[in-house]
């Protein structure tokens, strides 16, 4: 009796193995390391603990294709929904072979701008700078952002420089422009009536100054080296109007950006990878389609 018993163990024991090998083929991966992305300490940190330490978790597929996807999840700059807006998004690019990135920023109101740029600004730079490590190109280091994280990505796309060539540290060398944009029912504006308040307060205060505001409302920042774009959002949206992404794209059109659309007729605000709904969950199928077709094209490499 002991013997088979041991026997029934070993072959459930193989039956695991078998399925976790197939999980890793098929790219379903776990978290490969969380990096820190100011090992010395971020600028203007307030404090030493947990909250003034960002950083970042690296997703590795199973077979990279040389991309690389930096996720800010959503929350309004005063959480990160990780759990629906970050995990899943980087597993989903791992099964499109891309190497994701899920970035814990600062937060408001315990930090305001620009403590939330600095750390987007510094984890493209550490991709970048990392990028043969890493089994990416530098040339397609991009950003998917989620509502006030879809902030964050677009203030990265429309607020970058060059880097430093002349710093000490070699992070800081390279450029911050990512390479192309991907938001979800972002916010875009700082302005009224279409701001979301709550992100705009623990972003910039409660009496923001008027300059920061225009300079934070990034459909007016919008430039031709603004990167190629890919924007989704529903209509019905409660907490972000649809006009911000509809700012946004419009800002792209006039300036001879390439940019792609997709707006819901329902689907609310927060909705992430959607994969109960069926009209919902087809907009992550349209990316792949879009940073398949469009993000890459010689002309955006060549005005990086």
């Amino acid at each position: 009796m002991l013997r088979t018993r041991l026997r029934l163990l070993a072959l459930k024991l193989a039956v695991l193995l078998l399925c976790a090998g197939s999980l890793h083929a098929q790219g379903a991966m776990t978290p490969a390391e969380i990096l820190p992305l100011w090992p010395a300490g971020a600028p203007g940190a307030v404090g030493t603990g947990p909250e003034d330490a960002p950083s970042m978790t690296m997703y590795r597929p199973a077979r990279p294709n040389g991309i690389a996807v930096l996720v800010f999840a959503g929350g309004g700059y005063g959480h990160i929904a990780v759990e629906k807006e970050g995990e899943p998004a980087a597993r989903w690019l791992n099964s499109l072979g891309v190497t994701a990135f899920v970035v814990q920023y600062r937060l408001g109101p315990r930090y305001h701008h620009p403590a939330m740029l600095q750390d987007a600004q510094r984890a493209i730079r550490t991709v970048r700078a990392n990028a043969g490590r890493w089994s990416v190109r530098p040339d397609r280091v991009g950003v998917l952002g989620f509502s006030a994280g879809g902030h964050l990505a677009a203030t990265a796309g429309t607020h970058f420089d060059g880097g430093r060539a002349d710093a000490a540290d070699p992070v800081e060398r390279v450029g911050s422009r990512p390479d192309f944009l991907m938001l979800l029912y972002p916010v875009v504006t700082m302005r009224e009536p279409w701001t979301h308040r709550g992100s705009r307060t623990r972003l910039l205060g409660a009496d923001p100054d008027p300059g920061l505001v225009t300079l934070l409302s990034n459909e007016l920042q919008v430039s031709a080296r603004t990167p190629p774009t890919f924007l989704v959002a529903s209509s019905d949206d409660p907490a972000v109007p649809v006009q911000n992404t509809l700012l946004f794209y419009q800002a792209l059109r006039a300036a001879g950006v390439p940019v792609e659309m997709h707006v819901y007729q329902r689907g609310g605000h927060g909705f992430g990878l959607a994969p109960d709904d069926p009209a919902l969950s087809t907009w992550p199928r349209l990316a792949g389609i879009w940073l398949e077709n469009s993000a890459f094209r010689s002309a955006n490499v060549a005005s990086r």
